[in-house]
């Protein structure tokens, strides 16, 4: 059972809302859409389903083209951020609504009615109706109803944005073992880097329209092949700095500089971007081989066990994350430290020359 898209794109008024993507998901598969809001996931998603045609392309399941295929004649599935819930009927009948719809037997709605609910912790609530229960609840009913239709794509479009953080933390670990049996292609969009390394399976990064990779969670994560990806796949976005190699050195500003190792020793001299995510700059203390830096700090950001600190480094704006809470001077000058094994270096054209050795060793 595969998922295939062939050159498809979507062009509104002259907009490209998705650049041409050759993409195929294969049967029991997690893959997740990364990217910021408007990146285009929402799109790509509907294009799957065949809630929207493309302007150019085909789109194929199990070999056989379903591109203008009404998406009621799909083994389709979508979940989306909001809780969509007829909110007449019970949380049993919710459940039921689209076997009845396909006329599946009485008996067999039932056992797999009360069979969802028990997997979503429903099972004390078949009764009530949807606006009787937590938002939680609504989406745990919304995602029992997409499990029932035994749908062979179930995508699911940013279900947990709306709920408190203890129940999304639940559901990020239940979600792939509830779908693991299955069997089906399921498709998870969201912003946060946090939550795609969490469901792992696999990841496309997506920016403005553009799915600039796809591979492993962990792969890609570890091995962005351009800037863009590696922004994508960073919460707060990797920090840059520019670079310039000389015969065996690496000049870094500031008169900081590092042996040219492994790879980078075979790189042509000239002008490079180096990347480097927030939690490996170095504040409070600093590993033997790490660089300093003079910033400035402008805003520090608690988050209760965590400090972000934003400093601006000679008009580059970078963000650092240390442990604890921390009182810092807003305005002052603040030195940080980088460990060059940390660094990913990227061309002018923005494409990867090197990954950070460390995340490679990972």
């Amino acid at each position: 059972m595969t998922l295939e898209l062939r050159g498809v794109s979507k062009i509104v008024e002259g907009r490209t809302h998705i650049a041409t993507t050759d993409l195929t998901l294969e049967k029991g598969t997690m893959n997740v859409l990364l990217g910021p809001t408007l990146s285009g996931k929402t799109s790509l998603m509907r294009l799957m389903a065949g809630l929207d045609q493309p302007s150019t392309g085909r789109i194929f399941w199990n070999g056989t083209d379903v591109t203008g295929m009404r998406v009621q004649d799909r083994r389709v599935a979508m979940v989306y951020q909001q809780f969509i819930n007829y909110p007449s009927m019970s949380v049993y009948d919710n459940i039921a609504s689209p076997m009845r719809l396909l006329g599946v037997d009485r008996a067999e709605i039932d056992r797999r009615v009360r069979e969802s609910a028990e997997l979503m912790k429903l099972t004390p609530l078949l009764q009530r109706k949807p606006l009787e229960l937590s938002g939680g609840q609504q989406q745990r009913c919304a995602l029992a109803r997409a499990l029932v239709k035994n749908a062979g794509l179930v995508l699911l479009d940013e279900p947990l944005a709306n709920l408190d953080y203890k129940l999304r933390e639940e559901l990020r670990v239940e979600i792939p073992k509830i779908f693991e049996a299955s069997g089906a292609i399921f498709v998870y969009a969201t912003t946060e880097p946090e939550e795609a390394l969490l469901l792992g399976g696999n990841t496309a990064t997506l920016w403005e329209g553009r799915v600039t990779q796809i591979g492993p969670t962990p792969q890609v994560y570890r091995s962005p092949v351009d800037a863009t990806t590696a922004r994508v796949f960073s919460d707060p976005p990797m920090n840059f700095l520019q670079i310039v190699k000389t015969g065996e050195r690496l000049m870094f500003g500031d008169g900081q500089s590092t042996e040219a190792q492994g790879q980078l020793r075979a790189l042509a001299d000239g002008r490079y971007l180096a990347g480097f995510r927030p939690n490996h700059l170095e504040i409070l203390q600093h590993s033997p081989a790490a660089m300093r830096f003079t910033t400035q700090l402008h805003v520090t950001e608690l988050t209760g066990s965590e400090t972000f600190v934003h400093l601006d480094h000679h008009g580059a704006r970078w963000v650092g994350l240390i442990h604890g809470v921390h009182h810092l001077e807003i305005g002052a000058a603040l030195d940080v430290w980088l460990d060059p094994r940390h660094v990913y270096v990227f061309g002018e054209d923005g494409g990867l020359v090197a990954p950070a050795p460390y995340a490679m060793a990972a």
